[in-house]
């Protein structure tokens, strides 16, 4: 190979890796749970839009949160170091959801929290009490983004699935 061949062969290498990087959702591991998907994330225009499912409303309540973090990081590398409780009410499934979505984004902004997984999800009524494990050294992972709000926007609660809408 002569020294214009191996220029050109170098020059095609940078500009390779100059490509511009790929949208946040290429970043998203899908998650399969039992040979089942426990959530998928689905397309829309500006946001990040996902279906979370369970046998159980509480596991798909608990399976949307996965969802949600798995925007920001892969849940999987998180440690399991710090655990909270949450305790949420609302007037129907949807609020319940989007007022403990939102109370999980409120600990991202306030202590850096990072979602590992759910260990308790109840939902009595009108009131949602859940245990959480994750950890709050944000600095100690690799994150993708940010979510900006949980939105109500094609928001659905059904006995299969719940569908999310989160503004990023």
């Amino acid at each position: 190979m002569n020294n214009l061949t191996k220029a050109k062969n170098s020059d095609k290498k940078q500009k390779t890796s100059q490509r511009p990087k790929k949208p946040i959702l290429s970043k998203i591991k899908q998650f399969k749970h039992n040979n089942k998907q426990p959530y998928e994330y689905l397309q829309h225009t500006a946001d990040c839009k996902f279906k979370a499912y369970g046998k159980t409303i509480e596991e798909m309540f608990s399976n949307a949160a996965l969802a949600m973090f798995n925007i920001i990081v892969d849940t999987t590398t998180v440690s399991p170091l710090v655990i909270k409780e949450i305790n949420v009410c609302g007037d129907d499934e949807y609020q319940l959801l989007y007022n403990f979505l939102e109370q999980l984004l409120f600990l991202i902004d306030t202590e850096s929290f990072l979602l590992h997984s759910i260990v308790e999800l109840t939902i009595e009524g009108k009131v949602l009490h859940a245990k959480v494990y994750g950890d709050c050294k944000i600095e100690d992972y690799e994150t993708h983004g940010d979510i900006k709000a949980v939105t109500y926007n094609e928001m659905e609660v059904t006995d299969k699935y719940v569908q999310v809408v989160v503004d990023l």
